[in-house]
């Protein structure tokens, strides 16, 4: 018992104790990780296509779910069947004790396209043109061969529409905003100018269209036959195809292939099908420039007002109440920021911009509606109150001697906080930093009010003079993941979106902060050590 009492007075116990409470916490936020990865993961493995009997006649697909007997509801078996333009749904519950023995047939495909999700089913024959050239087992090889053409036709569309035709819009669009400001008093000459320039890029629009039109019409020439496990029939456009995947005539390498192409698509690509299929990178572009540039506003703003309040403030009872108030702040609710930042920066700030320099432009806002500056403005704001703390507790572990010694040898308070101060707290500022990256980065409804979207026609950043749009709207992974998991029409098929998101969310913050970590590491390295 005295020995007991012993190592209650050292503390030994406490610290078994708290080092067995943060193995726990670790275990769990592992564990929590882990569990999103593989459920995000694992989707892009292909998974065998079953056929069933059932009473209601036959089902292929793949099994996606099961829920055993409990009480009065008896077994379920969940299929993900495809074929929503014929079906109705992509997903069905069928009970398990009506299926019979399933089968792997070789020939079952999985077709994933453009629109209605995938088709599961067989191929039939392929035509081009109207006249048949594959039937039977030969046709899959056939299509097969005939898709990477398909594909590469169908990116340079893609690509002709959202780079050449969105910039003739662009500059079509600038030159009828010149023509509206010379309409109300300028040179009759410039008008003729103007409507000449006018005249080429509409000659080299309609080019441009005619050219896109003629690779739509090559794209739609091949033509798929498709069956489905019940024998309904339906024909698509090989140009609407973006992956044909025979599930259960592929080996593990040609799996792994298959498995690699789709994430590489959900990494690269636009998302579609109400986002609930393709890529993200709009979404992962749109979080980096948003959390990039809150944290180009937010360091300047929290490091000036923590220099002023611990360097220059008379301290006194204002001081210490604008202390009170940056820490209250903190505490604030996340969507009082939104509602301010709309109010503020998008109604009366950016509704002024417009009147001011985009008049030509209105009613159409350039400003006075959502944009990444105003929501990157409004996390900002958001998260000062960290970088103030941060920075104020970095300033003032800076030793007294130092600026003794720099103000003694003739500097000014200005040159001693510049050259001396400074940089010794520059790995707190950074401290700071990490600190409003990690917060600002998974915040989701002050974007809502200020500039985030559900899918954003065109990136913050582009080859368009002048780069970098702040005015423009965004996608963000946090608005994305509430958008995919709650607003989605299919919620089935979004599932796996929702998890793979959100851990890729998760990572983004990891990367930001371990290149913030690391800057802050190098800078303590060149300071000699200092711990600040």
């Amino acid at each position: 018992m005295s020995r007991l009492a012993e190592r209650f007075r050292q503390g030994g116990v406490f610290v078994w104790l708290s080092a067995t409470v943060l193995a726990f916490c670790l275990a769990m936020i592992l564990g929590l990780v882990g569990f999103i990865a593989a459920k995000g993961m694992g989707y892009f493995w292909p998974s065998p296509l079953v056929q069933v009997q059932t009473p209601d006649g036959p089902v292929l697909g793949e099994i996606t779910g099961r829920e055993p007997a409990h009480g009065e509801e008896p077994a379920k078996t969940q299929f993900r069947v495809g074929n929503r333009d014929i079906y109705g749904q992509d997903f069905r519950w069928i009970l398990t004790a009506g299926l019979s023995a399933p089968e792997i047939p070789q020939d079952a495909l999985l077709i994933e396209r453009l629109e209605y999700g995938p088709f599961i089913g067989r191929i039939v024959s392929v035509s081009h043109d109207g006249r048949l050239v594959a039937t039977g087992p030969s046709a899959l090889s056939e299509a097969a061969n005939r898709l990477p053409e398909t594909l590469r036709i169908r990116r340079r569309i893609q690509s002709t529409e959202k780079g050449q035709v969105g910039d003739l819009n662009r500059r079509m669009d600038r030159l009828r905003l010149s023509r509206k400001k010379l309409e109300r008093g300028g040179d009759p000459s410039a008008l003729q100018a103007l409507d000449a320039k006018d005249a080429v890029l509409q000659t080299a629009y309609d080019e441009l269209q005619a050219g896109l039109e003629q690779s739509r019409s090559e794209s739609r020439s091949w033509t798929l036959s498709l069956q489905t496990v019940d024998g309904q029939v339906r024909e698509l456009p090989l140009a609407s195809v973006v992956r044909m995947v025979p599930a259960n005539a592929m080996g593990r390498l040609d799996k792994l292939g298959v498995y690699l192409s789709r994430l590489w698509e959900f990494l690269a690509d636009d998302p579609r099908e109400s986002n609930t299929e393709g890529g993200i990178f709009p979404a992962i572009f749109g979080t980096v420039m948003m959390v990039l540039v809150m944290s180009v506003l937010v360091v300047p703003l929290g490091v000036i007002t923590a220099l002023y309040l611990r360097e220059y403030a008379r301290q006194g009872w204002m001081v210490r109440a604008v202390r009170v108030a940056v820490n209250n702040l903190a505490g604030v609710p996340s969507i009082v920021f939104g509602v301010f930042g709309l109010g503020f920066f998008v109604y009366s700030l950016g509704g002024t911009i417009d009147q001011l320099f985009f008049s030509d432009s209105l009613p159409t806002p350039t400003y006075g509606t959502g944009g990444i500056l105003w929501a990157s403005l409004t996390l900002a704001l958001l998260t000062v109150p960290v970088v103030v703390v941060a920075t104020e507790e970095a300033l003032g572990a800076v030793p007294r001697s130092q600026r003794e010694a720099s103000l003694a040898m003739g500097a000014t308070k200005w040159q001693t906080l510049w050259n001396i101060v400074l940089p010794s707290a520059t790995p707190g500022i950074l401290t700071g930093m990490i600190l409003a990256i990690a917060r600002g980065a998974g915040e989701v409804a002050p974007l809502m009010l200020t500039g985030v979207v559900k899918l954003a026609p065109s990136m913050p950043l582009d080859g368009t003079f002048p780069f970098f749009h702040l005015d423009r709207k965004f996608m963000h992974l946090g608005f994305h993941i509430y958008d995919v998991g709650f607003q989605s029409p299919n919620s089935e098929a979004a599932k796996p979106m929702v998890f793979m998101a959100s851990f890729l969310l998760l990572l983004v913050v990891v990367i930001l902060n371990l290149f913030a970590l690391n800057l802050r590491r190098k800078l303590r390295e060149r300071l000699g050590g200092s711990t600040f």
